[in-house]
């Protein structure tokens, strides 16, 4: 008890707040010590901020992309192309002088064009051609000894699953080590997608060019090492470098905290802990990319391959290879493995060294006793100046180290750790808000939505008319053949409404579920948006979830009801809803009068989300969306590419997709071949093979898939026989004008 009463008088004396305060920097420092995610993002911000404000600047450019873009896809057909094309192209590139060629494509299972496997497959063929057939080489073996005769590194994929009779036979790249076992440190894949062995053994390298966002989605290091389904293997970008130095084995430093470095040849890569590599990017450079049928047809430039390290991916729409580093939105995926290459061969890489955790420690203790001790003393004017005095002087040594060492030291951290401090010694002004903004809610709770009010509470200033720019993703979703539902009930106009209720209710709960707002109930229609009033950085993820959850709850509403009209003895008309889902840039606010407004969005984008929603029923999918929101949520879900339209009323045309289900979806034997048979018409329809699409139209409706794609077929069936009559102009990009809204 006299203990007790000791420290009473002393937190006294000292002052409970500082006492506080001294307990709250010791978890502020266990904080960063355990480095959760809040920490993290935020420092991952700055030093995204810093490569946006001072990217690295190219001093040469050793690296060629070969890419297989629209206009290779659009001469030499849809992709995946014959082997023996391939062995063209790298034949091609050998004979021009590229160093070492590296394939950020996987090839795992063998060409559907051998001619075995067309001898076996092609009908009406005689006896003598099946014979001559089956004595052909292989299209994977002519690829191969193209392989064998130059410098190649296969790309391999890591997967999120295990795959059965994984080969460990096959060539694997050596491994040293120095200061212990790094495994247990780098980035691990449960499964490995290598290619065929043919392939496998003819090549010079293998690397993964798998590479994991961040959980904001962008790229900001890269794997040099990665574990997979017990095998050590080494990025595509770094077995490049070692192919080219010429190298066995790869060097890797270790000690107890993690990975310090990789080592090949005269290369030495510092990483951080896991294996991975901060890349510092240069800006997007369309320059290093030659396109594939030039390299084909022999119209590239010598100088653009001769002593180039060559890539070979693509940029192509409809295969949506794309990523999101800290200075483009989106960028073909290859070139993060060029700018890795760049950085290693021109040293200008960026590291962490292994002291800044504690630098940032100690920094943040220091200037938090400094707030401890002398905030009462000054007024808050004189601790706003030595604030910002401390805070520039923070952010400027951080400045220094990025620009003239390529280090990465945070000062975040310090400075919210201090600011931490310093607004707990000021609770009393925080209280005085928090009643201002109890009051806020009071007033409002009654007739605006939860999330709205919270925000208000936050920032008052923002009940006023107009609003803010933002990316955000739309929904609209309506039932379809809801004047016939009507119709059923128009002497029954109290169970009309009771089942719009039914049926709004439980689309209600999925949109608010998955972080959406209501905009508003117009009729049987509902409309929606995310990423505001609260920020939501998953956004285009929330809306492809909520719309998969609608039709679920909706399946479920049928069920029931199918069921009480089988009880009742009464008409059942089932319930169907289309979607239409689009991201852009809106305006979202308050819209109105002085008198009288609502919370809602605005912009083109939001009627893009409109005319997609009509479209559902055109195209025989529930859920339509636009290409940003298919970019975003490629990896997420079942993405199916449907057409490239032209909505009535904009000049600009817009790739869209269908979301056919989640994750599981995409690697489902019917997906695959649901999509593969859309691509392959696609392609025919907008090279102008009317023939082909047509045949590929015809190879659909004879497949397992053909119910799920017949409605599509049929749309795109009129499309060609009345080109085939009237031809596009010369100048058609495959767009298609939509004459209704």
């Amino acid at each position: 008890m006299k203990r007790m009463r000791r420290v009473t008088r002393l937190a006294r004396r000292f002052g409970w707040a500082r006492a506080f305060c001294l307990v709250l920097l010791l978890g502020l420092a266990l904080l960063r010590i355990a480095d959760p995610p809040a920490i993290e993002e935020l420092r991952l911000r700055v030093f995204d901020t810093y490569q946006v404000i001072q990217p690295r600047v190219k001093t040469a450019k050793p690296v060629t992309i070969v890419d297989i873009d629209e206009k290779s896809i659009a001469k030499y057909g849809q992709f995946p192309w014959p082997r023996t094309l391939l062995a063209q192209l790298v034949t091609r590139l050998t004979q021009l002088g590229a160093v070492v060629i590296a394939f950020d494509i996987v090839f795992p299972e063998p060409d559907r064009l051998n001619p075995a496997l067309a001898a076996d497959s092609f009908a009406g063929l005689d006896d003598d051609l099946r014979a001559r057939l089956k004595t052909l080489p292989s299209n994977d073996q002519v690829f191969a000894d193209a392989i064998r005769r130059s410098r190649v590194v296969l790309g391999e994929s890591g997967l999120p699953y295990e795959v059965p009779g994984l080969d460990k036979a096959l060539p694997t790249t050596g491994l040293a080590t120095l200061g212990g076992e790094p495994q247990r440190f780098m980035v691990d894949f449960p499964g490995l997608l290598r290619n065929v062995d043919v392939l496998e053994k003819a090549a010079a390298g293998r690397g993964l060019f798998s590479i994991r966002n961040e959980r904001d989605g962008i790229v900001r290091r890269v794997p040099m090492l990665m574990l997979t389904q017990g095998v050590t293997m080494p990025s595509l970008s770094f077995e490049m470098l070692r192919v080219a130095s010429g190298a066995d084995t790869i060097l890797v430093k270790s000690d107890s905290a993690g990975i310090k470095s990789i080592r090949v040849g005269g290369f030495e890569i510092p990483t951080d802990s896991e294996g991975r590599l901060w890349v510092h990017f240069a800006k997007h450079d369309p320059s290093i990319y030659v396109s594939a049928a030039d390299v084909l047809d022999g119209t590239v430039q010598p100088q653009a391959i001769a002593r180039h390290l060559v890539l070979i991916g693509t940029s192509a729409v409809g295969l949506l290879d794309t990523k999101t580093t800290p200075l483009d939105a989106v960028i073909p995926g290859v070139e993060v493995h060029a700018q890795v290459l760049e950085s290693a061969l021109t040293k200008t890489v960026l590291s962490q060294p292994a002291y800044a955790r504690g630098a940032e420690l100690c920094i943040a203790i220091i200037l938090g006793i400094i707030v401890i001790c002398l905030a009462p003393m000054f007024g808050p004017v004189t601790l706003v100046i030595m604030g910002a005095v401390f805070a520039g002087l923070l952010a400027g040594t951080s400045w220094y180290f990025y620009t003239q060492h390529r280090l990465l030291i945070d000062f975040t951290y310090p400075l919210l750790s201090t600011t931490l401090i310093y607004l707990t010694l000021i609770f009393s002004n925080f209280v005085r808000e928090q009643a201002q903004r109890r009051r806020i809610r009071s007033a409002f709770s009654q007739y605006l939505s939860p999330a709205l009010v919270a925000q208000l509470a936050q920032s008052p200033e923002k009940l006023v008319l107009g609003g803010e720019e933002r990316e955000m993703t739309i929904m609209f979703s309506d039932v379809r053949g809801f004047t016939t539902i009507s119709e059923s009930y128009k002497h029954d106009p109290h169970g009309l409404t009771t089942l719009m209720n039914r049926f709004l209710t439980p689309l209600t709960n999925a949109i608010l579920d998955r972080k959406g707002t209501i905009d508003k109930y117009m009729g049987d229609a509902v409309m929606a948006f995310w990423n505001a009033p609260l920020d939501d950085d998953q956004h285009q993820i929330n809306a492809c979830h909520a719309a998969l959850d609608m039709l679920d709850r909706i399946d479920a509403l049928n069920k029931l009801r199918e069921d009480e009209a089988t009880q009742g003895g009464h008409v059942y008309i089932p319930i169907n809803v289309g979607i239409g889902l689009n991201t852009g840039i809106c305006v979202v606010g308050n819209m109105g009068s002085d008198l009288r407004f609502d919370y809602s969005v605005l912009g083109d984008s939001v009627n893009l989300a409109s005319r997609l929603e009509g479209q559902s029923k055109e195209y025989g999918f529930p859920i339509i969306v636009g290409s940003k929101t298919a970019l975003a949520a490629k990896d997420k879900f079942a993405i199916l590419e449907l057409d490239f339209i032209m909505v009535k009323g904009k000049k600009e045309p817009e790739v869209i997709y269908a979301i056919a289900g989640r994750e599981d979806v995409t690697h489902s034997e019917r997906f695959q071949t649901l999509r593969n048979l859309t691509i392959e018409m696609l392609a025919c329809y907008r090279s102008r093979d009317w023939d082909g699409a047509l045949f590929a139209i015809e190879r659909g409706r004879n497949s397992d898939v053909a119910n799920a794609l017949e409605q599509l077929y049929g749309l795109y069936e009129k499309r060609i026989r009345s080109y085939q009559e009237n031809p596009p102009p010369e100048d058609w990009s495959g767009a298609f004008a939509l004459l209704t809204k």
